[in-house]
């Protein structure tokens, strides 16, 4: 038998969990004590789901499952054999298909706006590397009707909260609109029907960089000139301002609720953290209808955090479009910075080891232990034959006292 986990997936010990369950318990905290309500969704989700979501690049990126019995035998016989014929479910790869499921099944039991959290494991069958697992946490919170950019604000306001309340600093909120990118992208010479597929490799910057973008973009034959204007604004580093882009769009409603955004949020944000507009931001899932966000930090080379609008997603299961949007943390990105770093929980309790000798009734033991928890984390732990070897392993888990019962009494050393 193995004992290795499979690739892109891990065990986690006892002193990681630990950190990775404080981390998760104060954005939890952050969350419900914002007015949002958490839900579950099961991890498995129908096949046609998964494949009409708009997942843009993570529908390469699910796991299936098979079929079973006589239904997967039947799938097996046919000639030829189709891939979509042998699975009729898969792994969530992230938790906004589900949430969408959900509200559209139980939008009569739920309140409205719907201010929902979801933490919970998705799955995408990827390349594993730093920060990028195969299984992983996602910590979303969500709004469900709610049109106004009051309700960016609102999920950008919670999330950097629940960040600083980590104790996570020296992040920037990167912030665009999909509405005005895309008016960019034609102002560049690209076709409107042209401008999904020059996203999805547009949004592969930071992991194949502009030559890789370039080299994607001719071999889907697209304008010259038009790639070209696209690499120079992305190798040049231009600095473009807002009010330019905005000058430019047929509808300026859109520039002007992502500049009351922005200002909102730097006034409620009062020099914590940063917004910025970032005119390359794209974020790959195709459901994305308006605006998009990201968190970036200097401590990764990459975001640790995102979101957006999605208000077209709830209609492919009800027929009526709801207003939606949603912020998630990149929740393993995070726990590895602060581990990185040497994050200790604050106000945590020592731990102290309480070791007992059969000499000693149990129960007295349990008593003992109850009295020890007032000041202590207490583990109760039989004294081994050879101390030393215990003792080591002891310290290695963190334990930094040792009570003994002597006479009657505890004694901690």
């Amino acid at each position: 038998m193995k004992t290795n986990a499979l690739k892109g997936m891990r065990d986690i010990l006892p002193a990681e969990q630990r950190l990775r369950d404080y981390i998760q318990g104060k954005i939890l905290e952050t969350y419900r004590s914002s007015g949002f309500e958490r839900i579950s969704t099961p991890m498995l989700e129908d096949a046609e789901n998964l494949d009409k979501s708009d997942g843009g690049d993570n529908l390469n990126l699910i796991f299936k499952v098979l079929k079973r019995g006589d239904k997967l035998d039947s799938a097996l016989a046919a000639t030829p054999v189709e891939e979509k014929a042998l699975s009729d479910m898969g792994l969530r790869y992230d938790l906004t298909l589900p949430l969408t499921r959900f509200f559209a099944a139980n939008r009569n039991e739920l309140q409205f706006p719907f201010k929902v959290i979801q933490t919970d494991r998705v799955f995408r069958a990827e390349r594993p590397q730093k920060g990028r697992l195969r299984e992983f946490v996602q910590c979303d919170i969500d709004i469900f009707g709610d049109s106004s950019p009051n309700a960016e604000v609102e999920l950008i306001d919670v999330t950097a909260r629940a960040m600083l309340n980590i104790g996570f600093k020296d992040f920037c909120i990167n912030i665009n609109d999909r509405r005005i990118l895309r008016n960019m992208l034609q102002n560049m010479g690209f076709a409107p029907e042209q401008l999904d597929s020059v996203c999805i490799s547009f949004d592969k910057l930071d992991k194949i960089g502009a030559e890789g973008i370039e080299a994607e973009l001719k071999e889907k034959q697209f304008d010259e000139a038009a790639i070209n204007a696209l690499i120079s604004f992305i190798s040049g580093g231009q600095k473009i301002s807002l009010d330019s882009v905005i000058a430019k769009c047929a509808d300026a409603s859109i520039g002007d609720d992502l500049k009351y955004i922005i200002q909102t949020v730097e006034k409620i944000a009062g020099g914590k953290y940063k917004i910025e507009y970032c005119p390359n931001l794209v974020r790959g899932q195709g459901y994305y209808t308006g605006v998009v966000f990201e968190i970036a930090s200097s401590q990764f080379n990459g975001a640790v955090g995102g979101g957006g609008r999605y208000d077209n997603l709830v209609g492919k299961f009800t027929g009526q479009d709801v207003p939606a949007v949603g912020f998630s943390i990149g929740f393993e990105r995070i726990c590895g910075i602060l581990l990185d770093n040497g994050f200790k929980i604050p106000d945590e309790k020592e731990k102290c080891a309480l070791l007992y000798e059969d000499s000693v009734s149990f129960d007295q033991v349990v008593k003992f232990a109850e009295d020890l928890r007032k000041d202590y984390s207490v583990a109760i732990i039989k004294k081994a034959k050879k101390a030393g070897p215990q003792f080591d392993m002891l310290e290695k888990q963190g334990y930094t006292k040792f009570a003994s019962i002597r006479d009657g009494q505890i004694v901690v050393k």
